[in-house]
């Protein structure tokens, strides 16, 4: 028999993760403790619980405006080297403790602005690597993968660029543009492109979250993307009676990964509630539907946790989570060694043990 498809179960499956922002993913413990040691004044509480408790409030707003301005609290703690370690370091231990066995982590190092973006750069380096192995330790293996975002509206995206050719080696897979989409094409600055395209290094684009159609088309077309960053805004272009329209033909046909984030776009406002978010839909439609968190401090949640309720929501089987997660990792900028290494030896056992 099948073992229950419920949260304990879904913490021992073996889970792929692309889309989780750094700096929307702290301890609040750690927001106190790097506040007290900076002197940083700002936060609206003074105990875990209720730091927590208030970021998540704060961040279910329905705005995409509001729901960033959390991060202010989040990136003030973050302005020493030190900091930025620590961070990385226990983002690879929860995740770890979770069921990751694969995860690819997103930060802009240019709003770092307390350190020269080549030591914010090593510093979540570090702190990836000491997360990585304290985790192994512990009986947890996870591999974690560093994504340097651009900000749309900002002129630094060929300095991102160049880092992240520079450190491909050192642990940084690929390029994120981020930021608010309406206003900021994703081919604003070509010259950042032609320096990914030289370097032939992997692009991920936010498109599709609080923009449209007219978003993922310009991301596809005018910068390149791999995968879309969230890109649920391709429903907005499928019928009732399963009809798509040219853009989402093309991104179902030539299978572009969606890293949804289904709590954070309820979160946002982009649907009212987890019963009307078409992540359900998209994926029986054969799209290319990955399961994300997004910003884990302010949702509130775990892969885990996003995993159950979707698959609650939507009566998923183990077949449909395990066809999501090898979705992720055929997606995960990753060589091709590795990938295998990690369906052969952790992703099929794993489900082939929960799923029988």
């Amino acid at each position: 028999m099948p073992a229950p498809l419920n949260s304990a179960n879904v913490r021992r499956a073996p889970k792929v993760l692309l889309h989780d922002h750094l700096d929307g993913g702290l301890r609040p413990q750690t927001v106190l403790e790097l506040a007290d040691e900076i002197g940083y004044r700002e936060l609206p509480a003074s105990d875990a619980e209720s730091l927590g408790r208030w970021f998540r409030e704060a961040a279910d707003s329905g705005s995409l405006v509001q729901y960033l301005e959390t991060f202010a609290h989040t990136v003030g703690v973050m302005q020493t080297p030190d900091a930025v370690q620590r961070v990385a370091r226990e983002c690879a231990l929860d995740l770890a403790a979770d069921g990751v066995v694969y995860a690819e982590v997103r930060m802009a190092p240019e709003l770092l602005a307390g350190m020269p973006l080549e030591t914010a750069v090593e510093a979540m380096l570090d702190g990836y690597a000491q997360g990585t192995r304290e985790a192994a330790a512990a009986g947890t293996p996870i591999r974690v993968g560093t994504l340097l975002c651009a900000m749309r509206q900002a002129d630094r995206w060929d300095e991102i660029a160049e880092l992240v050719v520079r450190y491909r080696d050192a642990g940084v897979v690929g390029f994120d543009l981020a930021g608010p989409e309406i206003g900021f094409p994703p081919d604003r600055l070509p010259s950042a492109l032609a320096i990914l395209d030289r370097g032939h290094a992997h692009r991920t684009i936010h498109a599709g979250e609080a923009a449209g159609i007219d978003s993922i088309a310009a991301a596809l077309e005018g910068a390149g993307a791999e995968r879309l960053g969230h890109g649920v805004r391709i429903a907005d272009e499928v019928g009732e009676d399963g009809a798509l329209g040219p853009v989402a033909q093309r991104v179902r046909d030539e299978r572009v990964p969606l890293e949804i984030a289904p709590s954070s776009n309820v979160q946002t406002g982009a649907y009212p509630s987890l019963a009307a978010h078409p992540v359900d839909r998209l994926h029986r439609l054969g799209f290319t539907v990955t399961l994300n968190t997004d910003n884990r401090l302010m949702s509130g949640v775990s892969v885990t946790s996003e995993v159950t309720d979707v698959a609650t929501t939507f009566g998923w089987s183990w077949q449909d989570v395990q066809t999501v997660t090898e979705r992720a990792l055929a997606a995960a900028f990753l060589d091709e060694g590795e990938r295998q290494r990690l369906l052969d030896d952790v992703v099929w056992p794993g489900y082939a043990a929960l799923g029988s």
